[in-house]
């Protein structure tokens, strides 16, 4: 964007995005989108299906529709082809996970001003505070795996591995896609014991429990057991400040096979640190909410894993939705 295509409407517009996300999340909460799928509903049906005022869902509703999620025919509604797609909880491709996510981020991002001031986060409680923000969050690392893994499965060669180390994978996604594109392969999940239960949950939807197994480790304060030809770290590094990310890094390398690949996923800046947009936005959802997350540019995570003991490394030709690439570095050969 130029300076000059910076109109007062389009400041007020940034100003009061937030109301839009508000909608949305909104009707997420309510899970509205399930009840339209399908069928056309009118306001009243739709506040007696999600135990809500009439005339509270009808304003939804109409900006819903206003925004293109909602079709609005007379006094009936019913979704939009996308909002079937990726909004009902019908759907093998819903999103709503991930957007409960982001709705329990909004207060600490209501005081960004505050973190801004003192540097230091806001947020009062972690992403698995309780149950309902525990699957939320690893339920929404599933929904952007879902989004990533299967390019990167095929964009990543382990054509010559046998064993994948899935370094905080969470609910195991990656792991999942990276088995199917390659036979061969047998993984291993490595997280703390809470998500466990997630993990394991999709890897038998997918068939693949005689295939990947779950270790709990918690990967900051531990050594990582056993040894593997190569290991994948989707969002690790961005949740830690650049001392940890380094030690988690020789431990990763300390696992590998000598020749082994080391992969790194994550929302990479270049090496300005001033673009592109969403990992500059998203280091500041590190900076309200962890006491030493950030995003790390190209550089920055090149350096790192050179310092951690490995060689040849390489930016891979990938690129993932919200601006997410791929560094690969190759475990020294001793």
């Amino acid at each position: 964007m130029t300076d000059n295509s910076w109109t007062p409407g389009k400041i007020l517009e940034i100003s009061g995005y937030y109301w839009k996300t508000a909608t949305l999340h909104a009707a997420v909460h309510l899970d509205l989108f399930s009840v339209l799928d399908g069928r056309q509903v009118t306001a009243r049906e739709a506040a007696e299906a999600c135990c809500s005022d009439t005339d509270g869902t009808e304003r939804l509703l109409n900006a819903l529709a206003a925004m293109d999620l909602v079709n609005k025919t007379g006094h009936n509604y019913t979704n939009t082809d996308a909002a079937k797609k990726y909004l009902s909880r019908h759907s093998g491709e819903y999103l709503g996970h991930i957007i409960s996510h982001h709705h329990h981020l909004v207060p600490a991002w209501a005081r960004l001003d505050q973190a801004v001031a003192k540097g230091a986060p806001v947020r009062q409680q972690g992403p698995h505070a309780d149950e309902t923000q525990r699957r939320s969050f690893l339920m929404g690392m599933h929904n952007l795996a879902r989004l990533v893994a299967p390019r990167a499965a095929v964009h990543v060669d382990l054509s010559g591995s046998r064993r994948l180390l899935d370094l905080g994978g969470g609910p195991g996604t990656h792991a999942i896609y990276f088995c199917l594109e390659n036979p061969g392969l047998n993984a291993t999940v490595a997280d703390l014991p809470a998500t466990r239960a997630y993990a394991e949950e999709n890897i038998a939807e997918y068939g693949l429990s005689g295939r990947i197994s779950f270790t709990p480790v918690d990967y900051t304060a531990e050594n990582i057991p056993g040894q593997y030809d190569a290991a994948w770290l989707s969002h690790v590094l961005h949740g830690e400040g650049p001392e940890n990310c380094l030690e988690i890094l020789k431990k990763t390398v300390s696992a590998l096979i000598p020749g082994g690949k080391i992969l790194v996923h994550d929302f990479i800046l270049d090496n300005t640190r001033a673009a592109p947009l969403f990992p500059a936005l998203f280091s500041l959802n590190m900076l309200v909410n962890t006491d030493f997350g950030r995003a790390y540019s190209e550089q920055e995570i090149t350096e790192m894993i050179s310092a951690a003991g490995a060689e040849q490394i390489k930016r891979l030709d990938f690129c993932g939705p919200n601006d997410s690439g791929i560094i690969e570095g190759i475990a020294l050969r001793g």
